[in-house]
């Protein structure tokens, strides 16, 4: 199957939109001029930062923790599904455009960006592989079935609680999200009569046992006990 544009286009069903007198979609336009950067950085980044600059004082590239809640939400997108990278700390000017295009709707080719950067990462000499996930969709279209199990690991959905943790900058006042709210535990037994509880008499012969820590005579049938299981950063303790 050809990985072509009008193939991908067509899988994919984001058929090009042209504007009367045109031949280029309103992005690939935009791609081929010079914005002004600081009509990037007002729609991209948080107020009073900017673009890093190289040598000549030319914008070169935007910290991810310098960009929007919004912004760094697309450039997730584009790093997985649009123009593959592995380097996900900064944006350069070219992805900085094409984030700025989707934050504006602007009409893109997907199947003319898609099949470009297919055509790239073939010519390099790398053992990376871009798009595996839509070659294999494109193949099974097709007829074409493999027995081979993916190596590639999917990436967590791109949710609200995927961009509340990993993308929301706390110095975007434009996003805010409701905080975490508290899991309710299980009520208590309490006592009837509002009498205190008798306290026993301490004895001097016998220690007191932790109530966390039961003594289990030892026998040569018996299991040893298991250590609790802490279920990562959660609250929850169980054992088996």
């Amino acid at each position: 199957m050809k990985f072509d544009e009008d193939n991908l286009n067509t899988f994919l069903k984001a058929p090009v939109v042209l504007e009367e007198g045109e031949n280029l979609c309103t992005y690939s336009r935009f791609a081929l001029l010079r914005p002004d950067p600081q009509e990037l950085v007002a729609k991209l980044c948080i107020l009073g930062r900017g673009f890093k600059l190289n040598v000549d004082g030319q914008p070169l590239k935007i910290l991810r923790k310098n960009m929007t809640t919004l912004a760094q939400t697309w450039s997730v997108l584009s790093f997985s599904n649009l123009i593959p990278s592995s380097h996900t700390f900064d944006v350069t000017l070219d992805r900085a455009k094409l984030i700025y295009g989707i934050i504006m709707k602007m009409d893109m080719n997907l199947g003319y960006l898609i099949s470009y950067q297919i055509s790239l990462i073939s010519q390099h000499d790398t053992s990376r592989l871009g798009f595996p996930a839509l070659i294999a969709a494109l193949c099974k279209a097709r007829g074409d079935q493999s027995d081979s199990r993916s190596l590639e690991n999917l990436s967590s959905a791109i949710n609200l609680a995927n961009i509340k943790k990993n993308y929301w900058n706390l110095d975007d006042p434009i996003v805010t999200f409701r905080g975490p709210r508290k899991a309710r535990g299980k009520r208590s037994e309490v006592p009837t009569t509002s009498a205190p509880p008798e306290t026993p008499a301490p004895s001097s012969s016998i220690a007191p046992v932790p109530s966390l820590a039961p003594v289990i005579p030892p026998t040569s049938t018996q299991l040893p006990v298991p250590a609790p299981i802490y279920a990562g950063p959660s609250d929850f303790i169980f054992t088996p």
